[in-house]
């Protein structure tokens, strides 16, 4: 029997069980109960599902890759997803959890902007969803090059193709029937699991294998040729941390400013069953990224002194964590840890295409098509839309577009970076600061807001399609999150002041008994 086959196989069913135990426990009635859970997510599901869906393959694949090729400079991208997350946490949940609900019991990220500053106008609800869609194709690119990364290793002999199939049966098996609670709950899980297989890996490496390490692997030059475009990569560990150039450490640190912009993260602070549970919340999550990065950081470390030729000559570094796996452990338990990976592609990918159809749902389709829609109507919508197999148009299409996204970009590690990247930093520089603005400014209005997330898409995609990116070294959401900015404030002064409404929904959700 292969028990690693047989180990990643068993954690998936269990999942799988999750999801109908809800279903057929019709925890699911409305649109709120599918779309956020009932509002009453406690505070580790909160704090683990959010960081679970924030990482993605990204923590077990792309960063360490990233270092083990690049070296310490890479690690600037981590402390600046630190920062961003305790600053979003101690920022943003609690206010927002409060926002949403004085805000006409908002469940969208779209439908709260809009709620928020009472108008009738659907302008920025429009423009948020469409941004959502746009963006949430990239993203859920980037999960499928490291879900079938992952699948083909366990499963040589099956096509890529058919590996993908697989992952995402796997995702939108959970994500129709349980909704936002089976995702937040197997997410827990999954983010429980990531963070033992990061720490796991390092320890047993240095503690029990020490004498394999070579640190002159660690000053070596490795370098390997693209198959697809032909390009030689120079593969150079560098120096330590402060060796990186200032656009690096820029860039880095405005991966932070990411967070504030993030609906699948977002989403959950809205969730949390009481806003005093979210300073708990905020701890497990602090805890648990600083934990998972630290440990990313030292599976590339040791990674390149055990195995950096095998990898760097070949250029596949984002594979450092599955062949330390298999190199390490019993095949039982390197099932576990590779489903770790695939966990981490999940939790993120679940999200994302639960976000998008409660935002086709609630943003889209009931305001502009289905103006009276019932609630038994827009619950099938959601699950629907949330259904790929079933040849719905919105997962259809982002699954497709996607598709050849993931394969336009390659394989590699820097694959994954690229697109996860160019995601977050339209996300981050199109929400981020009018998010900010309408949790701690009273005086911010609807033109504002509009204009602040219209003018920070279109910074950010501006400057990457221009390649002012590859250019200047700095990272697109750096540019598009000040524009965002300083566009909403300047509006916001030069057009009149938020209606009554508006203003009364500020003063309640700031208030001290709010709920």
């Amino acid at each position: 029997m292969n028990w690693e086959i047989t180990t990643f196989i068993a954690y998936f069913v269990i999942l799988l069980g999750v999801a109908l135990v809800f279903y057929f426990n019709g925890t699911n009635k409305n649109s709120e109960d599918f779309f956020l859970g009932g509002r009453s997510m406690g505070p580790w599901v909160t704090a683990l599902s959010a960081q679970a869906s924030d990482m993605s393959a990204w923590l077990l694949m792309g960063l360490p890759g990233s270092i083990l090729a690049f070296g310490f400079g890479q690690m600037w991208i981590g402390i600046g997803l630190a920062l961003g997350t305790a600053a979003n946490w101690i920022l943003c949940a609690k206010r927002l959890r409060t926002f949403s609900k004085a805000a006409n019991d908002s469940i969208t990220l779209p439908q709260y902007l809009t709620n928020r500053f009472a108008v009738d106008s659907r302008a920025l609800q429009l423009v948020c969803a469409l941004i959502f869609l746009f963006a949430y194709t990239i993203y859920v690119a980037s999960a499928l090059v490291a879900g079938t990364s992952v699948f083909t290793t366990l499963f040589p002999d099956i096509s890529p193709k058919i590996a993908m199939f697989a992952f995402l049966l796997i995702i939108v098996a959970y994500t129709f029937f349980g909704g936002f609670t089976a995702v937040c709950w197997t997410d827990f899980f999954q983010g429980m699991l990531m963070m033992l297989a990061l720490m796991l890996v390092p320890i047993v490496v240095y503690f029990g294998h020490r004498e394999l390490l070579d640190p002159t692997a660690l000053t070596t030059v490795y370098e390997y040729t693209d198959a697809a475009s032909g390009a030689v990569t120079r593969c150079d560990f560098g120096g330590g941390l402060f060796s990186a150039s200032w656009q690096d450490i820029l860039s880095g640190l405005g991966w932070g400013l990411g967070y504030f912009g993030m609906p699948h993260i977002l989403v959950r602070f809205m969730s949390i069953k009481n806003p005093s549970m979210i300073r708990k919340s905020s701890t497990v999550a602090i805890v648990w990224v600083i934990i998972s990065l630290l440990s990313a950081v030292l599976i590339a470390y040791l990674g390149r002194m055990v195995m950096g030729e095998e990898l760097l000559t070949v250029g596949n570094q984002k594979l450092v964590f599955i062949a330390m796996a298999r190199k390490f452990f019993p095949a039982g338990i390197c099932g576990l840890l590779l489903a770790a990976i695939i966990a981490a592609s999940i939790s993120t990918a679940d999200s994302q295409l639960l976000v998008a159809s409660s935002s086709f749902t609630a943003d889209l389709y009931k305001p502009f098509f289905r103006k009276n829609a019932t609630e038994k109507e827009t619950l099938m919508v959601g699950r629907v839309l949330g259904d790929v197999y079933k040849r719905q148009v919105l997962v259809l299409a982002l699954s497709v577009i996607a598709f050849f996204i993931a394969n336009s970009k390659g394989s590699g590690a820097q694959a994954i970076m690229d697109m996860v990247e160019n995601a977050w930093g339209a996300f981050g520089a199109s929400f981020g600061p009018t998010i900010l603005l309408s949790l701690f400014w009273r005086r911010f209005n609807y033109k504002g807001a509009v204009a602040g997330v219209v003018s920070g898409f279109v910074v950010d995609l501006g400057w990457l399609l221009t390649g002012l990116t590859a250019s200047t070294g700095v990272f697109e959401i750096v540019p598009g999150f000040i524009a965002s900015l300083i566009v909403a404030v300047v509006v916001t002064k030069l057009t009149p002041a938020p209606n009554a409404e508006a203003v009364e929904i500020f003063d309640t959700a700031t208030s001290k008994d709010a709920d």
